[in-house]
Order: structure tokens, then C-alpha cells, then sequence
């Protein structure tokens, strides 16, 4: 399953949460709410987002997203910004080209030195569309998305 790369975001908080799914969350590095991490599509990640699916909303993110997300909201060890000098030194021309890359599998995110693995984002513009105690299909906002999940990352950038 080449090609597939999960954006996950945490949406609801830390009070309450069983055991376990503190555990798969942790396990996904979602330990705030806002919070969106780049998870490759296994079987055995797709395991840990269906059962933290009451916590976190997630979907295929496309080339465009991502590389306004690197370039918005990508950040190096010590908060610096990831600029595209940086971007440039890794061998690629832009951050479409990072993003591309990182979609295709030719380079994997903890492969880039230096690069924090987690985005910290802000709550979206003119907030969310559901509840975010229902799930995505019922007209909430949690779970699966699909390619929606583009739209939300947009907004939340």
C-alpha cells in the first residue's frame, strides 16, 4: 500500500481517557488536542486509528496540503521554522517536492534530520461543522474523513 499516507488530528482532550487509548495515542504522538501527525497506511496503523477513532479524526492527505503544511507549520529541533533553504539542502527544489516525495514513500518524515514529527495547528476558522463527540458519517466530526480531512487541515493551518 505504497502511496498512502494517513494525516491524523487529536480532537478531543486528555480528561477521561481510558488507559489504553492514552497509550495509542501516545503511540501516534498525539498528546494535545489541534495536534496532526503523518502516519503511513499498514495494517497495523490503521488498527491503532480505528481504535483511538473516538479521539482523533483522520484521512489521505493530498500532495497540495501537505507541502502548505511543511511550509505553514513544519518546525526543526529548538522551533525554527522549516524554511526552504533547508528544504533545498535536502535535495529537493520546493516543498511540492518534499510533500510528493514523502507521498510516494521515496523518503520517510523520520528520515529528515532534524524534523519534528508532530504539527501543531491552530483550532479551525469558523470552527468545526459537528460535534466532535459523533463520528464523521452521522455528522460529527471524529473518525475516517476520507479526502476531507484536506479541507479541515486547510483551515486549521
Amino acid at each position: 500500500m505504497t502511496g498512502k499516507l494517513y494525516a491524523v488530528i487529536r480532537l478531543r482532550g486528555r480528561v477521561g481517557v481510558p488507559p489504553d487509548i492514552k497509550l495509542t495515542l501516545k503511540t501516534l504522538r498525539l498528546t494535545r488536542n489541534n495536534h496532526l501527525t503523518l502516519v503511513e497506511a499498514t495494517p497495523s496503523n490503521e488498527g491503532l486509528l480505528k481504535k483511538a477513532s473516538e479521539y482523533i479524526t483522520y484521512g489521505e492527505i493530498y500532495e497540495e496540503t501537505l507541502a502548505l503544511l511543511l511550509e505553514k507549520r513544519g518546525r526543526l529541533r529548538g522551533d525554527k521554522k522549516l524554511t526552504l533553504d533547508f528544504v533545498k539542502k535536502l535535495g529537493f527544489e520546493s516543498f511540492r517536492d518534499l510533500a510528493r516525495a514523502l507521498i510516494e514513500g521515496r523518503v520517510k518524515l523520520k528520515s529528515i534530520p532534524n524534523l519534528k514529527p508532530v504539527f501543531r495547528l491552530h483550532p479551525p476558522s469558523k470552527g468545526f461543522k459537528g460535534s466532535i463527540k459523533k463520528p464523521y458519517n452521522v455528522g460529527g466530526e471524529l473518525g475516517y474523513r476520507g479526502s476531507k480531512i484536506n479541507e479541515l487541515i486547510e483551515r486549521m493551518v
